[in-house]
C-alpha cells in the first residue's frame, strides 16, 4: 500500500496513537501536518523524525476546540504541504473518570465539545479542500460497551463518532471515504493515567492474545483505511482489541 505524494492531518499526534498514525502515515508517502495541544516534544520529533527519512511535515499547537484554531491548521496544510488528501481525527480524552450523579454540565460538554464537536470542525473545514481521499475517526470499544466506571460522557461521544462516520459516509460518498477505528486496551498514556495497573494485566490477559496493543497496531490500520487498499470501506467502524469485544 502507498500514499505517495498524498498530504495528511493527524490530530493529537504528538503522542502515543496520534504520533504512531503520523509515523506510519509518512513512512507509506504521505506529507504530514500534526496537531498537538500539549505534547510539543513529540510533535517536533516525529516531524523531525519525518524529515530524516526524507519526508515533509510540519506540528502546530491548536485547541481543536476552536474553529479558528481548526481553520489555521487546515488553511496552513494546504498552503504548506499542497493540498488535503487524508484526515485522522485522533484528538480527545476523557478528560476525568466522573459517574453520572457527580457530573456538572461543564464536564459533559468538555467531553463532547473535545471528542465530537472537534471532529465536526476539522470535517467541515477539510471538505472545501478535499475533492477525494480517506477521513479516519478514532472512536472506541466504550462507544460498543459503555466504557468503564465514570466514563459514560466519553463512551457517549465516541458512540456518536461512530454514529457520524456512518452519516458521513453516505454524504460525501463516492469520493471521499469515512470509517473509524475502535481501540480497545492500547499501552498509552490514557491508560496510565485512567486505568490501574490490576485492571490492566486482567484485561490484557483476558483477550485470545493475551496482551496489550500497541500504537502502532492501530496506526496500520488507520493507514490501510487510508489507502487505495481499502477502496471499498466505507461507513464502517473497525474494532481493534485484541478479541476482547466482537461486534
Amino acid at each position: 500500500m502507498t500514499l505517495k505524494d498524498k498530504v495528511a492531518i493527524v490530530t493529537g499526534g504528538g503522542r502515543d496513537i496520534g504520533r504512531a498514525c503520523a509515523m506510519r502515515l509518512a513512512e507509506d508517502g504521505c506529507a504530514v501536518a500534526i496537531n498537538y495541544h500539549s505534547s510539543s516534544e513529540g510533535a517536533d520529533s516525529a516531524v523531525a523524525e519525518i524529515k530524516a527519512m526524507g519526508g515533509n511535515a510540519f506540528a502546530m499547537q491548536g485547541d481543536l476546540t476552536k474553529q479558528a484554531d481548526v481553520e489555521a491548521l487546515v488553511e496552513r496544510t494546504v498552503s504548506e504541504l499542497g493540498g488535503l488528501h487524508v484526515l485522522v481525527n485522533n484528538a480527545g480524552g476523557l478528560v476525568a473518570r466522573k459517574r453520572i450523579e457527580e457530573m456538572d454540565l461543564d464536564h459533559w460538554n468538555a467531553v463532547m465539545d473535545l471528542n465530537l464537536t472537534s471532529v465536526f470542525l476539522l470535517v467541515k473545514a477539510s471538505l472545501a479542500h478535499m475533492s477525494e481521499g480517506a477521513i479516519v475517526n478514532l472512536a472506541s470499544q466504550a462507544g460498543r460497551d459503555g466504557g468503564g466506571p465514570g466514563a459514560v460522557a466519553y463512551a457517549t461521544s465516541k458512540g456518536a463518532v461512530m454514529t457520524m462516520t456512518r452519516g458521513l459516509a453516505k454524504e460525501l460518498g463516492p469520493n471521499i471515504r469515512v470509517n473509524a477505528v475502535c481501540p480497545g486496551m492500547i499501552d498509552t498514556d490514557f491508560h496510565n493515567v485512567f486505568t490501574k495497573p490490576e485492571v490492566r494485566t486482567m484485561v490484557a490477559g483476558n483477550t485470545p492474545l493475551k496482551r496489550e496493543g500497541a500504537p502502532v497496531d492501530v496506526a496500520n490500520l488507520v493507514a490501510y483505511l487510508a489507502s487505495d487498499g481499502a477502496a471499498f470501506v466505507t461507513g464502517a467502524s473497525i474494532d481493534i482489541n485484541g478479541g476482547m469485544l466482537f461486534s
